[in-house]
């Protein structure tokens, strides 16, 4: 009897252990848009019950019907610096509802030293509406586009349930701490179910010798616009409320700690005419007074500028613009008590009238702030003619300030001195000029917006495409990167990533309530690799040793193929995988 008690014990020991009863969590989330396409034909009969799981590429975007024809792979191996954030990729997807599926991670550890389990993250994958490139720019009808689902936005959730027939991508990030000893290390991550047995998986992590800097002290010169408007909208919340800051926080924080380095301010109204969901709103307000004198309000601007500051972002302040999209601005007359609206197109007397009070005095703000020396007029995307009347009215009343241009007429030709200039993708800087403006000190970047089909982030796009981005800036000798919209949301950014006028994801790159992305994850990836390939690089051109000589050689060779901004001949992510395993050879 005795026996048969202890066999009944054993087994129902054996079953906690398989089964480890959780505590019920309500897992209930928005619903996201149904599958349009085809996908949702797929043949899931021979898919046994259950759920199942596998470590997948983060190269893939799964979608989310079709049932994965892949052999299961419980282990990834991944290999990071210290202080480096590597990223891994768990597919989940079931022929049936499973309820309550919940992600754990042990400590990871080496025969020397432990790294607890809170450095890891596991973020469940969210399917947004996407369309295709197609002509890029230009005006678009839903109707007129394929539609279908992207496996994109990475939730904060801490479980979700699974529908019949779907697909569910899990994000797993490690973020290595720079105090991590060298060495080998491995962790166990387990996934709960309600009513399925507990899966295990393993991870392992090569943690290398060479460390990288803290995200603030990145050379990269990142340049996501930000969009506060949109944080309001979204949260209904009241324009620079305490609550608006609030709502901010977490988001731009995410944007400090990939190595953002400018802050994003509009001097007038909104410099970009509406091309966005939401209009800009003011931060600094122009009074003109009864005797036709001139006050502005810098309250909102201070505010947000030390806001961005207190969270990382310190190296510039970019300014739009002394030439808004539709040349409008507008102030509170005290004559009138009334809001008026002006045009004042550059090189007019009413152009002159309007920026020379203001500039005189914003140079004084600046100046008494301690911030005149890192901040610029930013220019977006003008003509060669407005660029002329602009930049002489700036250089004769307020030559203190920086110059910074997204320029798509290679007007920077005639301005050698403006301090960051960034082209447009398909138009490389000469290498003279580039080597000039090295020499002087100046930052020099690209971007790519709705024109550009590759390398770009639309949610369409191939995930490798965002990490490829920065080894081009690399291998172009370009100090780094611009990109237009970091959270321009769409009117539903959780569910529809499509646009009225331009590929879908192109007006954000995060989502609400700082939800981060695939395309944001990889893009700090290779941002990430940008560093370790420069502090590489320096490295073995200061050593006089014959292998690291070698060492630059073969680094050298490598970024050979990511000179060429036109998609390579075999896949992307191909091209950067090889790169990386250069990379982590070098330094091993």
């Amino acid at each position: 009897m005795k026996t048969i008690s202890t066999l009944l014990i054993c087994i129902a020991l054996l079953l906690a252990s398989c089964n480890e009863k959780r505590p019920d969590l309500s897992c209930e989330t928005f619903a996201e848009l149904p599958d349009p396409t085809d996908d949702i034909l797929s043949d899931w009969t021979g898919i046994a019950s259950g759920m199942h799981a596998s470590f997948v590429s983060i190269d893939t975007r799964y979608p989310k019907s079709v049932a994965p024809q892949i052999a299961p792979r419980s282990k990834t191996e991944l290999v990071a610096w210290r202080g480096e954030r590597v990223s891994a990729q768990l597919l989940l997807w079931s022929a049936d509802s499973i309820s309550q599926v919940e992600c754990e991670f042990s400590d990871f550890k080496s025969p020397t030293s432990t790294m607890p389990s809170s450095v890891a993250e596991a973020r469940f994958v969210r399917y947004v509406m996407t369309d295709i490139f197609a002509e890029g720019c230009g005006h678009r009808k839903p109707e007129d586009f394929p539609a279908s689902l992207s496996a994109d936005m990475l939730d904060n959730l801490a479980c979700m349930n699974i529908d019949p027939k779907t697909v569910r991508p899990v994000w797993i990030s490690v973020d290595v701490p720079a105090s991590a000893a060298e060495g080998t290390y491995n962790a166990e991550l387990k996934v709960y179910a309600k009513n399925n047995e507990v899966q295990k998986f393993d991870i392992q992590i090569e943690v290398q010798a060479p460390l990288l800097p803290e995200a603030s002290q990145w050379n990269y010169h990142l340049d996501l616009w930000q969009h506060p408007s949109a944080v309001a909208r979204v949260g209904n919340l009241k324009p620079w409320s305490d609550e608006h800051y609030d709502a901010m926080k977490p988001i731009m924080s995410m944007l400090a700690q990939a190595g953002q380095k400018v802050i994003t301010c509009n001097l007038n109204k909104d410099p970009w005419n509406g091309q966005c969901y939401d209009m800009y709103e003011d931060m600094i307000m122009w009074n003109k007074n009864a005797d036709n004198t001139w006050t502005y309000d810098y309250s909102i601007f201070d505010k947000w500028v030390q806001f961005m500051m207190d969270l990382g972002v310190t190296k510039q302040i970019n300014c739009y613009s002394m030439v808004p999209w539709n040349n409008e601005l507008h102030y509170k007359d005290a004559a009138t008590d009334k809001m008026i609206t002006v045009k004042a197109d550059p090189g007019t007397k009413i152009f002159e009238d309007m920026w020379t009070p203001f500039l005189k005095d914003f140079v004084s703000h600046l100046r008494q702030k301690g911030w005149l020396e890192i901040t610029c007029i930013a220019m977006d995307e003008r003509s060669p003619a407005d660029m002329k009347a602009t930049l002489g009215l700036a250089q004769e009343v307020a030559p203190e300030l920086g110059i910074s241009l997204a320029d798509n007429h290679k007007s920077y030709k005639q301005y050698p001195y403006i301090k960051d200039m960034c082209v447009s993708l398909e138009a490389p800087v000469e290498a003279e000029i580039l080597a000039s403006r090295k020499a002087k000190g100046l930052t020099t970047t690209y971007y790519v917006c709705c024109s550009h089909e590759f390398p770009n982030v639309f949610t369409f796009s191939e995930p490798a495409e965002a990490a490829y981005s920065a080894w081009y800036t690399s291998a172009a000798g370009l100090d780094g990167y611009l990109r237009w919209a970091y959270n321009s949301w769409t009117e539903n950014p959780l569910l529809d990533s499509r646009f009225r006028t331009w590929p879908a994801g192109d007006t954000y790159i995060v989502y609400p309530d700082a939800r981060s992305s695939i395309r944001f994850e990889r893009m700090r990836e290779g941002i990430q690799d940008a560093e370790k390939i420069a502090i590489l690089r320096k490295q073995f051109e200061n050593s006089t040793k014959e292998e690291d000589k070698a060492k630059l050689n073969a680094l050298n060779a490598c970024m050979e193929a990511f000179k060429s901004h036109e998609k390579p001949s075999e896949a992307c992510h191909d091209v950067l995988n090889a790169g990386k395993k250069v990379i982590n050879e070098l330094s091993r």
